[in-house]
């Protein structure tokens, strides 16, 4: 009787755990077109053992149905293998979010990493640890690029949604200071991983978070029942990036990020709007885009 009992608790603990997923729905693709005369079984192994390393990875203490992961890919292209186990090329990494009512889905977050250098042991096991710098830096890497990832879905949903996950992420960057690879550091460039999340946890940004909410929850999310109060939304969003960009004098770097995922979706929102709902969105959109203002003529024309 107690073995019988014994096994339909199990059963039950088995079906309940079952029901939730790891947070990512997360693809990692590892490309080597360019590399000549190596072994390229090392890169099938890579892509291997990473994407069951974020299969097998928790990153929150939440619990996700499988409907509720978060879609998202990065896609390392290897350009050059600078010894057997060392490796250098660039790290493409988007996310993208269901938009509410519909069938719909927004990018979020398309990004791409120039300056990708790391080492990789054919064999070894991927373990991430929080509280330390790996200094073969292939996890730290993903990981950072993960907190981030979350650290915008989570502010989409709510407001300020996703503090805890910028703040592991500025973590694993601070560690990352004495590494012998670049793009951790202030001085390795304008457009790197020390600059993403130096923005992200800057006052000057404080309302770059609250504006993600804005535009995802209270604008995308509400135009499956009213396209009109949607807009209004996004207008108001785009009105407070405006202010990010006025108020940072030096570096914004993040907010070019949010502009290169949105870019074509603010002109296709925007094109059946009202004149001056155009007129609006274009005067805000030239200063706090004024790179893309070409594309953002083009809601004036249709």
């Amino acid at each position: 009787m107690r073995n019988l009992i014994a096994f339909i608790l199990l059963g039950l603990i088995l079906s309940v755990s079952s029901t939730y997923a790891q947070e990512l729905m997360c693809s990692i693709n590892v490309q080597s077109a360019s590399i000549q005369g190596t072994n390229k079984q090392v890169y099938e192994n890579m892509r291997n053992a990473l994407n069951d390393f974020m299969r097998e990875q928790k990153w929150t203490n939440d619990k996700f149905e499988t409907s509720e992961r978060i879609e998202c890919s990065l896609n390392f292209n290897i350009t050059e293998q600078v010894s057997s186990n060392e490796f250098k090329g660039t790290l493409t990494v988007q996310l993208r979010r269901p938009v509410f009512g519909s069938a719909y889905t927004t990018t979020m977050l398309n990004v791409q990493d120039k300056d990708i250098q790391f080492r990789y042991n054919e064999g070894q096991p991927i373990v991430f640890n929080e509280s330390s710098y790996d200094q073969d830096n292939l996890i730290p890497i993903i990981a950072f690029y993960v907190y981030v990832m979350l650290g915008i879905d989570y502010d989409s949903f709510s407001p300020n949604g996703g503090s805890i996950y910028w703040k592991k992420a500025e973590n694993i960057c601070n560690q990352a200071q004495k590494s012998q690879f670049s793009g951790w550091k202030s001085y390795d460039g304008t457009q790197n991983r020390y600059w993403l999340i130096n923005n992200a946890m800057d006052d000057n940004h404080r309302t770059f978070h609250t504006a993600l909410y804005d535009y995802h929850r209270q604008g995308l999310d509400q135009m499956s029942e009213s396209v009109e109060k949607g807009r209004e939304q996004i207008v108001s969003c785009i009105e407070k990036l405006r202010k990010v960009k006025q108020n940072v004098s030096r570096n914004a770097y993040l907010l070019g990020l949010f502009f290169t995922a949105k870019c074509d979706e603010i002109v296709g929102i925007f094109s059946e709007a009202q004149e001056i709902e155009k007129t609006k969105v274009l005067e805000y959109l030239s200063a706090a885009d004024p790179g893309n203002i070409s594309k953002y003529q083009k809601i004036k024309k249709k």
